[in-house]
């Protein structure tokens, strides 16, 4: 079983460090917790995803990463893997009101990019 899942590993590793060609407009962000195990005690972490649309109205997964929690680093550490691959010609950026992210899309992001209004 391991052989198996060790090219699924590879598949994946290879989507999530693919170049981002083009640019993305519209750029969706956001985290949700799960459940798993780690060093035999059951955690709580964060997996933060990356949805773009580009010009051509085509949405894409762009990133997907899981780490301890949705803390300002983690998100800044994100999207400048993101911005490293390519992605670029970003305008719109909705996500919730996160303070990781409300403090790191204007550091990483230094377009002239929006960020739909964040609600309390």
């Amino acid at each position: 079983m391991s052989r198996p899942c060790g090219e699924i590993d590879d598949k994946v590793k290879a989507f999530l460090n693919r170049p981002i060609e083009g640019d993305w407009p519209y750029l969706w962000i956001d985290a949700t917790y799960v459940k798993v195990r780690q060093n035999g005690r059951i955690v709580s972490v964060a997996v933060i995803i990356a949805v773009g649309v580009n010009g051509d109205g085509r949405r894409e997964v762009l990133g997907m990463d899981i780490g301890p929690s949705e803390a300002e680093t983690f998100w800044t550490a994100f999207l400048r893997k993101l911005a490293r691959r390519g992605l670029r010609g970003v305008k719109l950026v909705v996500s919730d009101a996160h303070e990781g992210i409300k403090a790191t899309v204007g550091k990483v992001l230094n377009t002239s990019c929006s960020v739909a209004a964040w609600g309390g």
